[in-house]
Parts: C-alpha cells; structure tokens; sequence
C-alpha cells in the first residue's frame, strides 16, 4: 500500500464534511429517503419533536441524489481548503453550524418546503472566499460582483422560478458568508 504514503488529509473538516454527507447519501439510498425525512431534511414540525431541532442543523449533510450532491461538493473542495486555512478548522466548523442552524430556523418559519443539502453552505463558502485577500477598511470588487451574480440571481428565480430549489437557503448562506466575512476581519 505505497500509495497511501502519498495521500494527505489536507482538509480536515472539509474532508470530513464530505466523506459524512457521501455516507448519508449512500444511506438515503438504502433507506430509500427515510432517513432523509427521519433525520436530514429540515421542514415545519411539531417544537415539541426534538428532532425537529436536529434536523435544523443536519440538513446540511443531506442530498437528494448523486448529481446535487456533487454539485454542492465540487464548490465546497474547491473552495473549503483556502477558507479552512484562513479561518482555522473551528471557526470554519462553527461558521457551518450556525449557517446550517440560520437556514433551518428560517425556513420552519417562513419556508413551505422540505430542505435538504450543503447549498447555503456552498454560498456562504463563495462570498466568504471573496474575503480572503481583504485589506482593512476596503470592499473587494470580487465580493460586490459575487453579491451581484450570486444574490440577484437567487431573488429573481425565487421569485419566478418554479422549482425544487431552496433559493432561501442560498440567500441564507450568502448573508452568512458577509457577516463572517467582516465580523472575522
């Protein structure tokens, strides 16, 4: 086994994140989506359920199949080890868990659908990644562009677009990714 001396766990918690959502992948498969419901979709239900609360934060590592979690992987291992570097591995775990719980919450509240994936993750990683290089008492173009790519986009189609997308979520993500991204100057 040669080749394991080769490989590096660069990432720990962006690894990490991706080998426990590919796992609870291959387990919605298994239970043919009754673990998704049980645990990893978060939706409207009873506060007295304490799974209710649980599931605020463990949506983030729910997919709805093969394509949308690879499509919300591919951002977060392109992005997850610069900002994991930058930020620190608890910050940056921290950062997950409260942009998980944010969404959650919110969508309880206000959202009429069942959510499920790392999508507000990989928006809060894209606007946060825009403030690596910052410098004191300076606004990055790249995160005003991003701002206006990512986020217009998301009100129009959440507007207009009949879809299965939780365009809150990624709004969601994407405030998150501002507020810590300055808060962490």
């Amino acid at each position: 086994m040669e080749i394991i001396n080769y490989l590096q766990y660069n990432s720990v918690l962006v690894l990490s994140y991706f080998f426990i959502s590919f796992g609870v992948l291959v387990l919605s498969y298994i239970t043919k989506k009754k673990s998704d419901d049980l645990l990893f979709c978060s939706y409207r239900s009873s506060i007295f359920n304490p799974l209710t609360y649980v599931r605020m934060f463990t949506h983030v590592l729910g997919h709805s199949n093969w394509k949308h979690f690879s499509n919300n992987f591919l951002y977060i291992l392109l992005i997850g080890p610069m900002i994991e570097e930058k930020y620190g591995t608890l910050n940056l775990l921290f950062m997950i868990l409260i942009t998980a719980g944010v969404t959650g919450l919110i969508n309880s509240i206000v959202g009429k659908k069942k959510i499920l994936g790392a999508s507000g993750v990989v928006f809060m990683f894209i606007v946060l990644s825009s403030f690596v290089n910052i410098e004191a008492g300076k606004i990055p173009i790249t995160l005003i562009l991003i701002f206006i790519f990512y986020i217009v986009n998301e009100i129009v189609d959440g507007l207009f677009k009949k879809d299965n997308v939780s365009h809150l979520g990624h709004l969601v993500g994407a405030i998150c990714g501002v507020v810590f991204g300055f808060y962490l100057l």
